[in-house]
């Protein structure tokens, strides 16, 4: 069953759709089946991926409104190694559409639910903005990877998008839940940044991942040809700094199914009442 991010920032400019792009390729490099959902009218993430947004038949407005199966829609990339489910401008049309049916907060959900299992990751580019097609993001995902820069004005914004992300749990997605912060654009020179990193640390203690995303033309460069970075030049920093951030995601990711794993599974202690059961190492020691 795939692990379902979405990845948001309600700040535009702080390299969300440069991340998605660039991890699901790295993600895929890495062996992994990967699904990358563009929700940004905008259509960036498709075009950054190889993917003409107008060339297409069928688009994420498609599913969101008309209800037309994932598997139909999603295309794979050229390069990338991955399946792309893309956008155009026919997707701002989608918000206005989605107020008038029910469940509306939810098509994006019921969507990919259908091809969770063909996929290990699913990774949603929301919009900057919190509206219906970022509210349908955040209420499909498991958890929320937030990509910002280090700067003051950063700062607000997360604070805003961490409310957001409450509300959401609260109201529509229970198992909702920050899954990690990624420090784009980091220059370690700057005291600032060094600063706000140390905030960062401090406020989400265990959310910070610890692959920062340096400053890098040749990350910059890649979009304009259509292509991951990794496959524009696998040797530059921005490159290593992304496969690295695959490289952490999925260590989190199985050390975290190994900790459920861990406490569902029974454990009966040797000879003992076989009608005894500990669920944790915890329970056993009261016990």
């Amino acid at each position: 069953m795939a692990r379902i991010f979405a990845i948001a920032n309600q700040k535009g400019g702080v390299g969300k759709t440069t991340t998605c792009v660039n991890l699901s390729a790295s993600l895929a490099a890495m062996q992994q089946r990967v699904l990358l959902v563009d929700l940004d009218p905008q259509g960036n993430a498709t075009m950054g991926s190889g993917i003409d947004k107008w060339g297409v038949e069928r688009s994420i407005y498609d599913v969101l409104v008309k209800r037309d199966p994932v598997k139909l829609v999603a295309q794979p990339t050229p390069e990338g190694g991955f399946d792309v489910l893309p956008a155009n401008g026919d997707l701002t049309a989608a918000e206005v559409e989605l107020l008038e049916v029910e469940q509306r907060e939810r098509r994006l959900r019921t969507a990919l639910m259908e091809v969770a299992a063909d996929y290990d990751f699913i990774l949603i580019d929301c919009p900057p903005s919190l509206n219906m097609l970022t509210l349908n993001g955040l209420v499909a995902a498991d958890g929320v990877i937030i990509a910002m820069q280090c700067e003051y004005y950063a700062l607000e914004g997360l604070s805003a998008l961490v409310e957001t992300i409450n509300g959401v749990a609260q109201s529509a997605n229970p198992e909702l839940k920050i899954a990690g912060l990624l420090r784009t654009m980091y220059d370690p020179r700057n005291s600032l940044t060094n600063e706000v990193s140390a905030q960062l640390h401090e406020h989400f203690a265990g959310k910070v991942y610890r692959t920062v995303v340096p400053r890098n033309i040749r990350l910059a460069e890649a979009p304009s040809h259509g292509l991951p970075v990794i496959h524009y030049d696998r040797n530059s920093r921005g490159a290593k700094a992304y496969m690295a951030l695959a490289g952490e995601i999925i260590r989190r990711e199985e050390k975290a199914a190994s900790v459920a794993e861990f406490v569902a599974e029974p454990v009966t202690g040797e000879g003992d009442d076989p009608g005894v059961t500990w669920y944790t190492a915890a329970h056993r020691e009261k016990s």
